[in-house]
């Protein structure tokens, strides 16, 4: 009988022939089970786009000195602030650009695309020589960097309804686990010729270019996705869709398998009547997007500003760490990060709701961050397992305010809009994220010119200052600023 039903509903469907789009729908309407294949790519694809972000802050420091650019040591953060941020700059210039250009030309094409640049610039720039190389090989794997709202319009429209949750915390568990396994690569992977001598010559290129084996590493990755995606179909139409809507085919064919499906006719007729508004003016949409923005620049400028500190030398009151050791108090970080967000963040969300977390979360970042500077003053056994522990709560407390700003987000709008509204969202946030590492820098590097200072005197600035970001953002999330759809 259910066999009979979906021959009647395919009958019906009006498909198109030789439309990917059509092709893709008619998959999914037949197929049954779980969708571990396209989960599967949905999540290398991510990992791929987000690896290369922040690998390079444990060796950014060493990098800026091999340079040679900085004429002090106190110079070096400045200058690591502008290589930091010109990745920022090429996807908030980008951004928008690729979102048209994917709509217009298919999802396929702008990830082929993005995993291609990847291996192609990430090399370069581990084979940079100088400080303008490196800049301009980041800005162009920024600037085509393209993958991660493509793969949210991709991820919606190649799996079932059934799945939609599944696909987006696939992209977001990606996406987070790449933030935290590329900085551990940079730093466990830089100089390979001085920590593993006797796997790598001084002579070989990992000898001349002491940066580019976490490069190289994360390129060749991206060139096997980028294999691998020649085998994924595309899901945008190549026709003017009809009016019969999908939600509508998928209603018959949950009905046809038994299942309830009473109010999905209703849905799709409600979706096609969603507003259509100007989104700018949709103050709960826009009020979230502002908070999330200033919260990702804290977080930014955090990362930024963690690695340099605990690089530089003690005597400027940092803690004289080498790539290793910061790859490593990363690595552990991230595992925390991982196990609190699958294990712990769901339960928090649902007892306090987005907003509680995220104000309860900010709260606790100021007092951790103030510690930072009298953490520095250990050293041994305390040194590490008090390190480790604040650097672990800091970033689970980043990611858990931002998250509960993105459920924000999502509630705002209608579903027919949530494509544009990550798309602004996205934009506003790299531009936030560009001005984070080269004032992280800049502030930095003019906070070990004044360690004997009355007010605040070296590192005790730089982490009062992003205390003062973080109560700005917390701050906002209060009426009559931060309204609720």
């Amino acid at each position: 009988m259910a066999d009979e039903y979906k021959e009647a509903l395919l009958e019906k469907q009006k498909y198109h022939d030789g439309c990917p789009g059509c092709k893709v729908e008619q998959m999914k309407q037949l197929r049954r089970g779980y969708p571990y294949l396209e989960l599967s790519f949905v999540w290398i694809i991510v990992l791929s786009t987000s690896l290369p972000i922040s690998s390079l802050y444990p060796f950014l420091y060493y990098m800026i000195e091999d340079f040679g650019v900085a004429k002090t040591e106190k110079d070096i953060g400045f200058y690591a602030g502008f290589v930091g941020c010109s990745f920022m700059l090429g996807r908030a210039l980008t951004s928008v650009f690729w979102g048209i250009v994917a709509d217009r030309y298919g999802r396929k094409p702008i990830i082929l695309l993005g995993t291609i640049s990847i291996a192609i610039f990430n090399a370069l720039f581990g084979l940079s020589m100088n400080f303008w190389m490196a800049i301009g090989t980041r800005f162009l794997l920024g600037s085509f960097n393209c993958l991660l709202g493509t793969m949210k319009a991709y991820a919606s429209e190649i799996f079932r309804d059934e799945y939609q949750a599944t696909a987006m915390s696939a992209v977001s568990t990606a996406w987070g686990i790449g933030l935290i396994i590329g900085p551990a690569l940079g730093g466990f992977l830089a100089q390979p010729a001085d920590k593993y001598p006797n796997v790598f010559s001084q002579d070989s290129i990992f000898g001349r270019f002491r940066y580019a084996l976490p490069c190289f590493t994360i390129s060749a990755f991206a060139l096997v996705v980028t294999v691998l995606c020649c085998f994924i179909p595309e899901t945008l139409h190549n026709h003017k869709l009809d009016s019969t809507s999908h939600d509508d085919s998928y209603g018959i064919l949950e009905a046809a398998s038994g299942e309830s499906t009473a109010s999905t006719g209703k849905v799709g007729k409600n979706e096609r009547k969603a507003s259509q508004g100007s989104l700018l003016k949709n103050w709960p949409l826009m009020s979230s997007i502002i908070v999330y923005c200033v919260l990702c620049l804290h977080d930014t400028a955090y990362s930024e500003i963690f690695a340099l500190w605990a690089n530089s030398p003690r005597k400027y009151g940092g803690l004289s760490y080498s790539t290793n050791d910061v790859g490593t108090v990363l690595a552990i970080s991230g595992f925390g990060l991982f196990s609190f967000q699958v294990f712990v963040y769901p339960f928090a969300e649902k007892l306090l709701g987005p907003i509680r977390v995220t104000r309860f979360a900010g709260a606790l970042m100021i007092p951790i961050q103030m510690s930072y500077p009298f953490i520095a003053n250990m050293s041994g056994l305390s040194l590490s397992l008090m390190l480790n522990c604040a650097s672990i709560l800091i970033n689970v407390l980043s990611v858990s305010a931002i998250t509960g700003l993105l459920i924000l987000q999502n509630r705002a709008v209608d579903q027919s809009q949530r494509g544009a509204a990550n798309g602004i969202a996205m934009t506003a946030m790299s531009l936030f994220k560009t001005v984070g590492p080269a004032g992280a820098g800049i502030l930095f590097s003019w906070s070990e010119t004044r360690l004997n200072a009355a007010f605040l005197p070296g590192s005790h600035m730089v982490f009062f200052v992003l205390n003062v970001i973080v109560v700005v953002g917390v701050a906002l999330t209060f009426k009559p600023f931060l309204i609720t759809a």
